[in-house]
């Protein structure tokens, strides 16, 4: 059967919840990687060589929005402090 514009070949499409054979085959090559490269310890190297890079890193694996239990809203009060070390010998540019 030829392709017919606008038609898909598979009209249910990906069933719910079956995962993106591509994402996760990338994400198990960079979790390997970084395995070789030295894991938490090369981590932490990267945060301190190149904090702004290991901060969009960080961005992007945390959730983008925090409830409390079952979805809830948070209860209480909470703070977050980000605290910036600036590199022996550098200098700050402001």
């Amino acid at each position: 059967m030829p392709f017919v514009k606008g038609k898909s070949g598979n009209p249910r499409g990906r069933q719910k919840g079956t995962p993106n054979k591509v994402p996760a085959q990338l994400k198990d090559m960079i979790l390997q990687a970084l395995d070789k490269a030295g894991g938490v310890e090369y981590l932490k190297q990267q945060s301190e060589k190149t904090p702004q890079a290991f901060l969009s890193l960080v961005g992007k694996v945390l959730p983008l929005q925090v409830t409390g239990k079952d979805g809830e809203p948070l209860l209480g009060a909470a703070s977050v402090t980000f605290v910036i070390h600036q590199q022996p010998g550098a200098t700050n540019k402001t």
